[in-house]
């Protein structure tokens, strides 16, 4: 599937906020969301890298961006609130939220974990993720066709050794998009569902497989094919599903 159905743009006047949209799949998604007609809220640690992202999205002329620096690691409830009541009062809606950000961590057994690790990845990885999507929601309860994606993995589906914080805050991940997605199903028209983008060339891949040759990788730019079906009209019947993005593109 192409990001342009003929002369129309699959997300035209769409809101989406894209966590870690400075690098990787978020910023690959992310410039595809604006190539497909979206107004993209741009989350991320490092404003630098954000504003190289604004000046692409710019130098296209696509619709302007927003960009809003956050680190995760350490943002607070209220930080979280303040971006959901801006976005409401600016926007008045939004129309999609994909949680892409992670943290890894250092892999090795659970045993071995230190506290602060285990800390940090769950902050990023689980309570990042429902802090911004309570504080979303009345902004994602206004839309018409909402969409909510959370980042999973395949360690986060069965548990694999030596994976330790990172796959069990996957598992909390999967958890928490199946009780979303339960208790909006009758409620809302917001759809939400997990994403498990699988091996992609990105720098948490890398940390992850230091001795993997990146070359042999599928891009990021590969996968946007997918996340552009997932937050358009086309994908209003995909509910509370884990969906393994390679797979998706076979269908596309």
């Amino acid at each position: 599937m192409s990001e342009n159905i003929g002369n129309i743009s699959p997300l035209t006047n769409r809101i989406i906020l894209v966590t870690g949209a400075g690098d990787g799949i978020g910023k690959a998604v992310a410039m595809a969301f604006a190539r497909a007609g979206a107004r993209v809220i741009l989350v991320g640690r490092t404003q630098s890298k954000l504003e190289q992202v604004y000046d692409n999205i710019m130098a296209e002329h696509l619709v302007e961006p927003i960009i809003h620096p956050m680190d995760l690691s350490s943002a607070v409830a209220n930080d979280y609130e303040i971006l959901g009541k801006s976005v409401l009062e600016q926007f008045g809606r939004i129309d999609g939220l994909l949680h892409n950000a992670g943290h890894l961590g250092t892999l090795g057994p659970l045993q071995y974990t230190l506290p602060e690790n285990w800390m940090k990845i769950m902050q990023v990885n689980v309570n990042a993720a429902f802090l911004l999507t309570r504080a979303l929601l009345p902004a994602l309860l206004a839309s018409t066709d909402a969409r909510v994606l959370f980042t999973s993995s395949s360690v986060g589906r069965k548990g694999r050794a030596y994976w330790g914080a990172y796959a069990v805050s996957k598992f909390a991940v999967e958890g928490m998009m199946q009780v979303f997605a339960d208790e909006l199903v009758n409620t809302s028209n917001i759809k939400v569902n997990s994403v498990n983008p699988g091996a992609t060339r990105t720098v948490m891949r890398a940390d992850a497989y230091p001795a993997e040759n990146p070359a042999t990788l599928p891009t990021a730019e590969s996968l946007v094919p997918a996340y552009v079906f997932l937050m358009s009209p086309e994908a209003a019947d995909i509910h509370g599903q884990a969906i393994n993005m390679r797979e998706l593109l076979k269908k596309l």
